[in-house]
């Protein structure tokens, strides 16, 4: 009986790591990095965003808080779509390990901090 339970609990921990919980991902696993192109943009200075997961696993439906963000250079809205102080990512599709870009022009930077999104491990 003893050694039923301990195939039956190798088991079970093998299944969760093939789940990829083997490796837990959080939000904080998505990365916004900023800095300026060099560029200006109506005289303004253009920031170059790089949204990277650094986690095995996907995250979908990544939302970041855009509170107070403006821009005059128009953004492609299947990368980055505004609405209100959120801002879905790429059309809320998953992020896998692959960095997702996007170029803005405004006086300052904004902060973008992700907060939300679906952690997916298959």
């Amino acid at each position: 009986m003893t050694t039923i339970i301990k195939i039956l609990s190798i088991l079970l921990f093998l299944g969760l790591i093939s789940q990829g919980y083997g490796q837990p991902c959080s939000l904080s696993d998505l990365s916004v990095d900023q800095s300026k192109t060099g560029a200006q943009v109506e005289g303004k200075p253009e920031w170059i965003v790089t949204i990277t997961n650094k986690c095995v696993c996907s995250q979908n439906n990544a939302k970041l808080n855009c509170k107070g963000f403006q821009t005059i250079e128009p953004i492609d809205p299947s990368i980055l779509r505004v609405s209100g102080n959120v801002c879905l990512v790429d059309n809320g599709n998953a992020i896998y390990r692959d960095s997702i870009s996007f170029k803005y022009a405004w006086d300052n930077s904004f902060p973008l901090n992700p907060f939300s999104s679906e952690i997916a491990c298959s």
